[in-house]
Parts: structure tokens; C-alpha cells; sequence
């Protein structure tokens, strides 16, 4: 069967040498459960038939058009028994999308970062799925899916909290740019339409397989795996480049920065998070085009932000970002202060860094809000030392202030949510309740949803050497004790001397100075 499908693109596959002991599909292989009769008839009624002479059995259901299209050199085929994919690896809502698709007459391929970290011995959690079907048509099979986006529709295929992330292969177009007088509004009856800069604002124009391909971003992104003979697809060259452990763009990548300017920040993820190399002339142009990002949604930032901050490498991705000036569009004014701020602000930074690359590895949960906390804490000193200047007020409602101004303006950059930036609020201010003065106090403190996090965060603080007076310390051996020993090492604290209160006189009566 697999040299039928070499067969088909021309007579011509580029095969690695087969591996000793090898997975053999047809035994060892997932092999899907058949849907229930309703279903399949239902599938049935909307599929689309395969094409005259290409059936499922031959491998891929590409039509005779898509065959004439690919010349030889067009497509690399890996067989299955020279490639590490196995269908046990893969999760088995993605499998069951690839096979529901199959079913239905569309062709249908595992694509994108997964088949990249599977290919590296990983274990992705996500798996993105392409397909010549609609994304109407795809609908159409699955009634748990649903079609989001307008820029760049996608279909969101849901299995429970798993989402399996349907496209429709993509096509190149050549579209005018949109005129100055012209806004986004005008576009909406568009397939197609890209800014006079250069970035895409619709790319809703379907192709074919090998046309997708040249569409994606970078070459490791673009190797697609089929369970129709269980054979990788390589148009570009990824697999030489994964190999060769480097990131290279598809295409001019200045073009293609220009196209979407989120793929700065993408070239650096990827390299940080791979220990690649990035290519030399996918490189060349980051530091040039880095105010491009100036252009995306504070809300696109911030997710890419979390991606950036969640590789496993968050201070090699901190040292990129710096290196490639793409840190001052994303967190501009907390750079300012963190320059200006005492060393001991920055290594707080470093541990928070690294302590979330522990947490990942560890399989532990993160949140944003820790890494922003430390991000922005120079930010809030700064902002505390200019109100302190100003105002005689109570210290709580100056940290108040303080931490609003501070998120203000990060909030120009990153749209942070308002349950990660009232996070953020309450280990800040928790910082200087944790100094432990009295057991009512410390009971209030212990017992606030947040203790933990701000617990945490005030160990980060004297790891990194920041004076605390021991509450680090006093609360790292607090919770190792029992209650009787939390009670006692309470009644050893006294109360911080306050102010006598003058008692207010009570003005006397008036005496009655005669009779009625």
C-alpha cells in the first residue's frame, strides 16, 4: 500500500532507511470505535465522496487535480516505519476527528506544534488538525463543533474540556490593500484583505494541501501526518530543520512578519522552548520590525505573553525578547523601572523565572498573575516612593494607589484580566501584612484565599536578599507546626506599642439654678 502512495505523487518519495524493530500499524495501532448506527447514517447524508481513482484505500484521498499540481519536488513522504509517530502517542479526540473526517470523504491531517514535539519526543497537549473541508462543512460531521474567529476562521471540535482545533487548508491571494479612507468594517463581506503595512486582516481564501503548507509560519510547524498510511508529509523542508534544530521562516520573513507581526514573538518562543538556533535570515530582520507588534491587540499580547512566560524557559525567553528589542512593546514600563530599580528587584525577577519553570516541570499549576507580581514589583516601588513624597495618608491606601498606577500602564501594553490584576492587588498587599505582629493578625493572614501565593512570593523576596525581617522565616516554620505549636509561637508575639487614646470627657449636666 505504501508504494501506492509514493506512487501517486509521481513516482517520487524521499524515504529515511526503515528502523529496526518498528511499530507495524495494522497490529499495533489504534483502531477506532465505530459510531453508533444513527450517527454514521447521519455522516453519511452530508459526506463528500472521494474522488474517482483515489480512494482511502489507496493511502490520501487527494484528488487527480491535486496530484497533477505537485510536481516531484514539491512533497517529501516519510513512511511509517522510518518516523517515531505512533497513533498511541496521540490523543484520541484528535484521532477521532481525523477519522470522522476521513469517513465523511475529506481529506484530513495532524499538523502544526504537535506533530513537531511528537517528532522531538515530546508530549504535546494540544493537536491542531487541517482539512480541504469548509469550515460549514466540518460543522456538518460534528455537532460538538463550533466556528469561531473572522480574520482566520477556525472550527473548535470539543470533547469534554479537550478542544481539537480544525482549519481548512489556506490558500495565497493577492488582494489591493485597504486605502486610507477605508476601515475594518468594510471588509467584513471580504475572503481576503491586508493593511497597507502588510498585515493580514482576513485570510479566508481555501487551497490545497501544498498550498497550506507554504502558508504556515515556520518549517517545523508544517509537517503533516496522515492516519491513511500513516505517512508524514513534508513540503518544505521541516524535516531537514529539525534535524538541523533551527527555526526558519516559510518564505521572505520580513514579508511574513509583515503579514502577522505576532510571528516575532513566535521565533523566539520556539527557539527558547526547542533549544533551537533561529535560522540567520529569519533573524535578520526581528530588531527592524520589532514596533510592528505595536499594531497587535493588547489582548493578543497578553496570550502570547503567557506563552512566552510558560516554554519551560522563562529567563532565556526574557533574555530573547531584550536581545530582539521585543520586550519595550510588551512590558515597556515595567523595563524602566526594573533599570532603574536596586539589583536585588531584578534577581526577584530571575527567582520568579525560574521558580515557574520548576512549577512546569514539576507538572505543578502557574498563574500569570505570580510572574506579573514579580514583573511589576519595581514598578509598584516606584510608584510608592513618588506617593510617599506627596502624602501623609495611611500606608494601605498609598499601596493601593500605587498598585492601580503600576497596572494602569502595563495595562497599555497587555490587556492582564481583572481576576490576574486583583491577584496581583492582594499578594502585594499581603506583602506587608505578612509581618507578623500579632496572633489576630496572623490568623487573618493564614486563613486569606491568597496566603499561599503571597506566602510564596515573600520566600522569592528573601531568596533573592531583600530585607523582610525574617517573616519568610517565622512563617516557613509556622506551618510546619502543629496547632499547639501555631498558638505558641503566637503568644510570643507582641502587640506593636499604638498611642494611649485621650478619654473624652463627658461634659456634666447642667445644675438646675432654681425652682419651677
Amino acid at each position: 500500500m505504501l508504494k501506492r502512495i509514493a506512487k501517486l505523487f509521481l513516482g517520487k518519495s524521499t524515504v529515511s532507511a526503515p528502523a529496526k524493530n518498528a511499530e507495524k500499524p495494522a497490529e499495533t495501532d489504534y483502531t477506532p470505535r465505530p459510531a453508533k448506527q444513527g450517527q454514521r447514517q447521519q455522516r453519511k447524508s452530508t459526506a463528500k465522496k472521494p474522488q474517482d481513482g483515489n480512494s482511502p484505500a489507496d493511502g490520501f484521498t487527494l484528488s487527480p487535480q491535486d496530484l497533477a499540481s505537485i510536481t516531484p519536488a514539491d512533497v517529501s513522504i516519510v513512511k511509517r516505519d522510518a518516523h517515531n509517530i505512533s497513533r498511541r502517542d496521540i490523543s484520541p479526540a484528535a484521532l477521532k476527528v481525523l477519522y470522522r473526517l476521513g469517513d465523511a470523504g475529506y481529506q484530513a491531517f495532524l499538523v502544526g506544534g504537535g506533530v513537531r514535539d511528537l517528532l522531538l519526543g515530546g508530549h504535546p497537549k494540544d493537536f491542531d488538525i487541517s482539512t480541504d473541508a469548509t469550515p460549514e462543512q466540518v460543522k456538518s460531521v460534528f455537532r460538538n463543533a463550533r466556528i469561531i474567529g473572522r480574520r482566520f476562521k477556525i472550527v473548535h471540535v470539543r470533547f469534554g474540556r479537550e478542544i481539537i482545533e480544525v482549519t481548512t487548508f489556506r490558500a495565497h491571494h493577492d488582494t489591493e490593500p485597504l486605502t486610507e479612507d477605508q476601515d475594518r468594517k468594510s471588509i467584513k463581506h471580504l475572503d481576503s484583505a491586508h493593511a497597507a503595512s502588510g498585515m493580514i486582516l482576513r485570510d479566508n481564501v481555501y487551497g490545497k494541501i501544498d498550498e497550506d503548507a507554504i502558508r504556515r509560519d515556520f518549517s517545523v510547524n508544517a509537517i503533516y501526518y496522515t492516519t491513511k498510511g500513516f505517512a508524514l508529509l513534508d513540503f518544505v523542508d521541516g524535516l531537514a530543520d529539525i534535524e538541523a534544530r533551527q527555526i526558519r521562516m516559510i518564505g521572505d520573513p520580513a514579508v511574513r512578519y509583515r503579514e502577522d507581526p505576532v510571528r516575532l514573538l513566535r521565533a523566539v518562543r520556539l527557539a527558547s522552548k526547542l533549544g533551537f538556533e533561529i535560522e540567520s535570515a529569519t533573524k535578520a530582520p526581528i530588531k527592524e520590525l520589532a514596533p510592528l507588534l505595536a499594531s497587535i491587540s493588547s489582548a493578543r499580547l497578553f496570550d502570547e505573553t503567557v506563552k512566552l512566560f510558560t516554554t519551560g524557559k522563562a529567563q532565556q525567553t526574557f533574555s530573547m525578547l531584550r536581545e530582539y528589542d521585543l520586550a519595550d512593546y510588551l512590558f515597556k514600563p515595567a523595563l524602566e523601572a526594573l533599570d532603574q530599580a536596586k539589583p536585588v528587584h531584578a534577581r526577584i525577577l530571575e527567582k520568579a523565572m525560574s521558580n515557574t519553570d520548576l512549577r512546569l516541570s514539576q507538572g505543578k499549576s502557574i498563574t500569570p498573575a505570580f510572574m506579573y507580581a514579580a514583573l511589576l514589583w519595581p514598578a509598584l516601588h516606584q510608584q510608592l516612593a513618588q506617593l510617599h513624597n506627596n502624602s501623609g495618608r495611611p500606608p494601605m491606601p498609598i499601596l493601593q494607589q500605587a498598585a492601580s498606577q503600576a497596572i494602569v500602564e502595563q495595562l497599555k501594553f497587555t490587556a492582564i484580566p481583572k481576576r490576574l490584576t486583583a491577584m496581583m492587588r492582594e499578594i502585594w498587599e499581603l506583602q506587608w501584612r505578612l509581618a507578623p505582629r500579632s496572633a489576630k493578625q496572623v490568623e487573618s493572614v493564614y486563613s486569606h484565599p491568597k496566603f499561599r501565593a503571597a506566602y510564596d512570593f515573600l520566600v522569592l523576596r528573601e531568596e533573592a536578599g531583600e530585607d523582610t525581617a525574617q517573616a519568610g522565616q517565622w512563617w516557613t516554620a509556622f506551618q510546619a507546626c502543629d496547632n499547639a505549636g501555631q498558638r505558641a509561637m503566637m503568644e510570643q508575639l507582641v502587640p506593636p506599642a499604638g498611642k494611649k487614646k485621650n478619654k473624652r470627657r463627658r461634659r456634666k449636666k447642667p445644675q438646675e439654678t432654681g425652682k419651677a
